[in-house]
């Protein structure tokens, strides 16, 4: 009979300090966040360049002269003949990078600085310069993988949507 009794306050006491202890009221934190309006870098850009202008960009970026008339004339041609517009700007990009008189840093001066090779890439191609993550992110490209020639950023660049802005 005590043993029940000293059970039951036992029981009684646990109940009791359970109550106590399991019914707290739950703390508000309140945390100073900031809004930060988050854009891509060709937000800006919301005009696509005419074919004209999209030709004639791409080769005085590439060999610091202007096209003339009568290849500019050839190269929209075959751009309005073709459905595929993004296959036809890839392959004039292409042309253009196999031409010999384009003006373009060599592997080694690429490898020399490849920050620098990166941010007057960015300044020639998208008028800006990278961001970080950018910058980083292809120095990391070019450090992990031999194969990648100036030529190669250049068209990665040339053909992307960003470019085909302004």
């Amino acid at each position: 009979m005590i043993k029940i009794i000293k059970l039951k306050t036992l029981l009684l006491f646990l109940g009791v300090v359970f109550l106590i202890t399991s019914c707290k009221k739950e703390t508000d934190f309140i945390y100073g966040v900031t809004d930060v309006d988050i854009q891509k870098p060709d937000a800006n850009k919301p005009n696509v360049k005419s074919t004209f202008t999209f030709i004639s960009i791409a080769y005085s970026d590439l060999f610091g002269a202007n096209i003339s008339q009568t290849q500019l004339v050839e190269l929209q041609t075959a751009y309005a003949a073709f459905g595929d517009q993004r296959l036809i700007e890839q392959m004039i990009i292409k042309n253009f990078l196999n031409d010999v008189g384009i003006d373009i840093p060599s592997q080694t001066e690429m490898n020399a600085d490849v920050q620098q090779f990166i941010k007057d890439s960015y300044v020639k191609f998208f008028n800006r310069l990278p961001n970080e993550f950018e910058l980083w992110h292809i120095e990391n490209e070019i450090a992990g993988d031999d194969t990648i020639t100036p030529e190669l950023i250049y068209f990665a660049m040339m053909t992307s949507n960003e470019y085909r802005y302004y």
